[in-house]
Order: structure tokens, then sequence, then C-alpha cells
């Protein structure tokens, strides 16, 4: 059996491998195995017996392998920026913010959050008022505002005060509100 063939196993346990072997795994995976490898090293990121150093590698390796599934995936993006926020927060939260690397950073996380917004918080409210009413096309798009925006209430005690932590204030409240 080829290696190749041995690759695309689904029950590979990629849980046991060494960062260094799952990062040189993602260089060449594709499809299902980046989102595989995606999950493992997320998986290591979350083990609480890891020093803290390593949780931030494996989460770097975690969006490495998330932001390399866009390279071969329409219409995904807004599922990869969500994991990318969702794991962006967690370290922030639980490992502390580091503003020398934009992957931690509190303040590049806000950016990157309202750069894939649409949608003006007040948009958004005013349409989700009568959501069931809407094509299928606006509640889409209100519920990939939803998403995009579910790591907001962890993010916003980590924002200095300012026009950008008021504005994703303003998307926390009205998140509740969307389809």
């Amino acid at each position: 059996m080829s290696s190749d063939a041995h690759r695309d196993e689904p029950a590979r346990d990629m849980s046991t491998w060494t960062l260094d072997q799952l990062q040189t795994f993602i260089h060449d995976a594709h499809g299902q195995q980046l989102e595989t490898a995606r999950v493992a090293a997320q998986g290591h990121a979350y083990n609480s017996s890891h020093p803290l150093e390593a949780h931030r590698q494996w989460a770097k390796l975690s969006l490495l392998a998330n932001q390399r599934t866009l390279d071969n995936a329409e219409g995904r993006s807004a599922r990869v920026a969500q994991q990318d926020f969702m794991l962006r927060t967690w370290v922030i939260d639980r490992l502390g913010p580091d503003d020398t690397d934009p992957d931690w950073s509190p303040e590049a996380l806000a950016s990157d959050t309202l750069d894939t917004l649409t949608f003006t918080p007040t948009q958004a409210a005013g349409l989700a008022e009568g959501w069931r009413d809407l094509p299928i096309e606006q509640i889409r798009e209100l519920r990939r505002h939803k998403n995009l925006t579910a790591h907001l209430e962890s993010l916003v005690g980590h924002l200095t005060p300012g026009p950008v932590r008021e504005r994703l204030v303003a998307w926390a409240a009205i998140r509740p509100l969307l389809p």
C-alpha cells in the first residue's frame, strides 16, 4: 500500500502524532484530511497537560489547517472564519492575549471579526424583527452573522474601550435576536 493511499484512510488517529508529524501532514493534506488534522491539533491545544507555549503551538497548527481548507473549497469561508474566531478567542481567554502575535491579539481579532460582517448591528436587528418573512438568502446571511459573532461575549472583555469595542458590544446585544 502506498503512503498516499494510507493517508486517505479516515480512521487514522492523529491525536497521538507529534506537532512536527502533524505539521508535515498538513503541508500536503487536502479536503477532509485537513479537517481531521485541524480537529486533532485543536484537541492538543485544549489538552490541559501541555505546557502553556505548547497550547499556542498546537492552536497555531489548527489555525493553519483551518486556513488551508480555503485553498480548494468555495463557500466555506464563513465556517473557516467562525472556527478561527472561536479558537483564537479560547487562546486569548484561557492563555492570555499576546499583542505581538495577531492571532492572539484581541484588537486584531476584533478587526478580523468586523471585516467579515456585511451588515451593521442596526441593519441586522431590523431584519431580525421579521426574519421569518425574509427570503431564504437573507435568513442565511443573518444566520452567518450569528455564527460569526458567537465569540464576542468572551472577546469584548479583552478589548480596550473605543469605537471597535462598542460596535462589538452592539453585535453581542443583537446576536440573540438573529435566527
